[in-house]
């Protein structure tokens, strides 16, 4: 089961690399049938994502034969590998479907906001309707509170937080990055948003700081925040309450 779980991932993960590259190139985005994003080619079964053509067909296009960007393997492969984490935490079940599929926006969200240096409403409204309907089948099927009060605290939270950075930081942080941290302040709840929060900058100074000290980027060059903060979010979701039980164990 877990083979098939990580197929189904990179094979989503190649329906992301499509569109990834249409809004990266500013195309407008159509959903129809998977093509090669080097030659248009219509993909078969077979060499449907970029892991498959990797293997079978010597890292490179079938078609078309030019070396496969790295990115695209990059997406796949983390999107697979979420899967498989998802699947042993919750199982095959409605939580694995709906965070499988906000963790899919989050990783398109993050290869985004790195090289263009925006987070897209568009998506962040894909991902507001995917809670919207989780929430209403959540109910149905178990009778499960549509709206928590700990969502809600998580929400404004985070949400209220950012705003006042952007404002002491004079636009350090973007408009986006406050949509995006308020929403999963009300998946996360007040708990865990404080730890992604912390997380996020704790992991954006360390990455950051490679990055300057390897030269890929200058003091002067813009470094996004999204892909921190979805970094921190996978990280509190799966793993926020052991940290926080550690560090309340341990400090408290």
């Amino acid at each position: 089961m877990y083979i098939l779980i990580f197929i189904l991932g990179i094979m989503i993960g190649s329906f992301l690399n499509k569109h990834i590259y249409k809004i990266l190139r500013k195309e407008s985005i159509q959903f129809s049938e998977l093509y090669c994003i080097h030659c248009s080619n219509p993909l078969k079964l077979y060499n449907l994502t970029s892991i498959f053509s990797y293997i079978f067909h010597k890292r490179k296009c079938r078609y078309f034969g030019k070396q496969i960007s790295l990115l695209y393997l990059m997406v796949e492969f983390i999107n697979g590998l979420t899967y498989l984490v998802l699947f042993h935490y919750f199982g095959l079940s409605l939580k694995f479907i709906y965070f499988s599929l906000i963790i899919s926006i989050l990783i398109v969200i993050s290869i985004i906001d790195y090289f263009h240096q925006i987070i897209p409403n568009y998506l962040l409204f894909i991902m507001i309707i995917t809670i919207v309907l989780y929430k209403i089948i959540d109910f149905i099927i178990y009778g499960t509170p549509a709206i928590s009060l700990d969502g809600i605290i998580g929400f404004f939270a985070a949400g209220l937080s950012f705003t006042i950075i952007a404002l002491i930081s004079n636009g350090g942080m973007g408009g986006g990055d406050i949509k995006l941290i308020a929403i999963l302040g009300f998946i996360l709840g007040l708990k865990k948003i404080i730890l992604n929060i912390i997380l996020s900058f704790i992991i954006g100074a360390i990455i950051s700081l490679f990055l300057l000290l390897s030269r890929k980027k200058e003091r002067k060059d813009t470094i996004p925040f999204g892909p921190f903060i979805n970094i921190s979010f996978i990280i509190s979701l799966l793993w926020g309450e052991s940290i926080i039980k550690l560090y309340i164990n341990k400090f408290m």
